[in-house]
């Protein structure tokens, strides 16, 4: 089975950094689409176009937020998907609405924690350990020092 974790020997340490304010920003539009769905998409055609004109280890950055718009598409139609199931089946009205009320805030929470962990990754130097990961990129989350 092969490995979700990617190393790449240049960070911006080493002093290559091509791409990193790039990267900045697509993490900006994303939590920007919060308040404009607009940006996810404008922030993901970005990261396709430019994702090989980047430092290797800024492209995991890269991977890691077009992972993230992709997923997050394929998510919400699923959730479209089973809304709709429950409107056929003839659910009470409220089990749709609170199925989607349930996927926007997991889906929320997922979203900033991914964007929070590429922010903090990218403002250190340092590549998305697992840029193909369906959680976090491989970061291990801890509430103490």
């Amino acid at each position: 089975m092969p490995s979700n974790t990617v190393t790449f020997p240049h960070t911006a340490a080493q002093g290559d950094e091509r791409g990193t304010k790039l990267a900045a920003v697509i993490y900006i539009l994303f939590l920007g689409s919060i308040m404009a769905v607009v940006t996810a998409p404008a922030g993901v055609l970005v990261a396709h176009l430019r994702r090989r004109q980047v430092a290797d280890w800024v492209a995991t950055h890269l991977q890691f937020q077009i992972r993230t718009f992709w997923l997050g598409i394929a998510g919400a139609a699923l959730c479209l998907a089973a809304w709709q199931v429950l409107g056929i089946m003839g659910a009470p009205s409220w089990a749709p609405w609170a199925l989607g009320y349930a996927f926007f805030t997991a889906c929320l929470i997922w979203m900033v924690g991914r964007c929070g962990v590429g922010i903090h990754r990218l403002m250190a130097g340092r590549a998305i350990e697992a840029p193909r990961s369906l959680w976090l990129g491989g970061a291990s989350v801890s509430l103490h020092d």
